[in-house]
């Protein structure tokens, strides 16, 4: 391409939530990730390393910006949708063992034809949740 700046990586991802007491629960007690903030009724964001979580209520999101607000357009999605994390190859067993004794759903855990390794379970809302060892993706 040209004409377009180059990407350097994927600064923050949102999936979208009914409850958001029970996604704190999950991303936050569960998984440990570091809360950044939380507004009730509408979201709460967690640090994951160098990129964001964003966790949003979509009702609200999908609502246009009130005048003089940040014009943050409006934005949401319906259904389940899928966020992954990197685990190191050395925690994947750690991360199992942790999500079962947290009473966490093992929906799957297998290797990819290149011998990455993935784990899926969901969180309270049904998003597909999964741990995946970096080189999923090539050389990482």
């Amino acid at each position: 391409m040209t004409g377009i700046a180059a990407i350097s990586g994927v600064l923050e991802s949102a999936v979208y939530v009914d409850d958001l007491d029970a996604a704190e629960a999950f991303y936050g007690e569960t998984l440990g990730l570091p809360r950044i903030v939380r507004v009730d009724g509408r979201h709460v964001f967690f640090r994951c390393g160098a990129g964001v979580v964003l966790i949003f209520i979509p009702e609200v999101t999908r609502v246009p910006p009130a005048e003089g607000a940040l014009p943050v357009p409006p934005h949401g999605a319906a259904g389940a949708g899928h966020i992954c994390f990197a685990v190191a190859s050395s925690d994947m067993d750690a991360m199992r063992a942790g999500l079962e004794t947290a009473g966490i759903e093992i929906e799957a855990d297998f290797a990819w034809p290149n011998g990455a390794r993935s784990i899926y379970v969901r969180d309270p809302a049904g998003n597909s949740v999964e741990f995946a060892e970096p080189h999923l993706w090539g050389d990482t």
